[in-house]
């Protein structure tokens, strides 16, 4: 009888590594392989394929108008979904944004903002009321225009002086090229700094901070906004601005209207600009308003355009971040005024 598990034997064990050997019948016979979840899951998918096309077959129409509701349901839970999931994220962006370690100045109810118009340039801060000192455009150049900036960062200081509750911001970006990477608002902080805040250096210079990328003055108003929103979590209650006496209708009325801020709790401290200078600034202004008239958020034409050319430098602007709740604000541009929901207290 021969051996079966003899090495010579042309049917030996190791030549099939895939079968069983029935004692029985002495012979081999092929292992049926067990069925894998994956098999099972194309058997159900292909039947319910066969089941779909059958009822597409029997009522096409019926069938597309379930396809369609189930469509639009799919699309409905994930827009919920997906709304619930920014909220969360807006919401905790606002509560680390609000938190008091990440908002040293929170204390503070209140805005005061200096609207910054040159660049200090001098080496030597004793001569802050010469026009060399300062980096003058044109139509800048007269007597006593040095001066007028000294008494407006003096009026921001002793106004904030008056307000334990104000936090001041100079504002303005780098907006002259051959005057260098130095912003107006940053000579602005370093001239009340080296005249001792005029007397109020214990009170003012530790709430006096900056906001260093406003390119004209819509932008010194919104912009020292976000920024306030960014120091101290909140958003001010009161704003007082402080610039030129013909300037108070574009701030008091046209931009303060374009950011919906209250009328009641917008103040504005006007200060003369030079007598030479008066009546071409006069008719610039009138110039100007008209624009803003037309384009409120200067993000059109010419005021587009006079906006641009004051970044030479080419600065990211970092906002809204610091100010999340104005985030659609800073994306208008129209001629109407925002029609969104605003953040004031």
């Amino acid at each position: 009888m021969m051996n079966i598990f003899s090495h010579g034997s042309p049917k030996s064990f190791h030549a099939y590594p895939s079968s069983d050997f029935d004692l029985e019948s002495g012979s081999y016979r092929k292992t049926r392989k067990p069925k894998t979840l994956l098999s099972n899951s194309r058997k159900m998918l292909k039947s319910l394929g066969n089941r779909l096309h059958y009822y597409y077959k029997l009522h096409p129409i019926l069938f597309f108008f379930i396809s369609l509701s189930f469509g639009i349901t799919v699309l409905i839970v994930l827009s919920v979904y997906e709304s619930q999931y920014r909220g969360i994220l807006t919401s905790q962006r606002k509560f680390d944004l609000g938190s008091s370690s990440s908002n040293p100045f929170s204390k503070y109810q209140n805005l005061v903002m200096v609207a910054g118009h040159s660049v200090f340039i001098s080496n030597n801060c004793g001569k802050l009321d010469s026009e060399d000192s300062w980096y003058l455009e044109s139509y800048q150049k007269h007597p006593g225009q040095a001066a007028s900036f000294l008494s407006h960062i003096k009026e921001g200081v002793e106004i904030a002086a008056r307000d334990e509750g104000a936090l001041l911001l100079f504002s303005g970006g780098e907006t002259r090229k051959d005057a260098g990477p130095r912003s107006e608002a940053q000579s602005y902080w370093a001239v009340a700094e080296s005249q001792g805040w005029f007397g109020k250096k214990e009170d003012v210079r530790s709430r006096a901070l900056t906001e260093e990328h406003a390119r004209d003055s819509f932008e010194n108003l919104l912009f020292s906004v976000c920024r306030f929103r960014e120091l101290t979590g909140s958003y001010p209650h009161n704003i007082t601005v402080v610039g030129y006496d013909f300037k108070e209708e574009r701030f008091a009325q046209l931009h303060r209207s374009a950011i919906g801020f209250p009328e009641e709790r917008f103040f504005y401290k006007g200060t003369p600009v030079s007598f030479t200078s008066k009546e071409s600034a006069i008719k610039g202004e009138a110039l100007v308003r008209t624009l803003f008239q037309d384009d409120p958020y200067g993000c059109l034409g010419p005021l587009r355009r006079k906006k641009l050319g004051r970044d030479p430098f080419h600065r990211s602007i970092p906002y809204p971040n610091g100010c999340p709740e104005l985030e659609e604000l800073f994306r208008y541009c129209g001629a109407s005024t925002y029609p969104g929901t605003l953040p004031w207290p």
